[in-house]
């Protein structure tokens, strides 16, 4: 039961990873760091997009409009360290 906890734990730490950089590469393509039009940086930002997607759209729902402010990252990161905590705490 141990290495299952581990292993999600593991899983879940990685996505939290892959948020975080989504993050960072769509300040860095707002800011004109880095051209979203580079192949390698079009591909990384799809697959990022596609993996972090369906968890903050039904946030991004619920949450209110405030306008170019996207808080529902901070919502994903809160509630899946929450779980990850509850895991350790209930399943070991």
């Amino acid at each position: 039961m141990m290495s299952l906890v581990q292993l999600a734990s593991t899983v879940i730490q990685l996505y939290i990873y892959a948020l975080f950089i989504f993050i960072i590469l769509g300040w860095l393509v707002q800011f004109n760091v880095i051209n979203a039009q580079n192949r390698f940086v079009y591909l990384v930002m799809d697959f990022l997009y596609r993996v972090t997607e369906p968890l903050l759209r039904p946030i991004r729902n619920v949450l209110p409009n405030l306008g170019g402010l996207d808080l529902s990252p901070i919502v994903l990161v809160l509630a899946l360290s929450f779980i990850r905590s509850l895991m350790w705490e209930y399943l070991v």
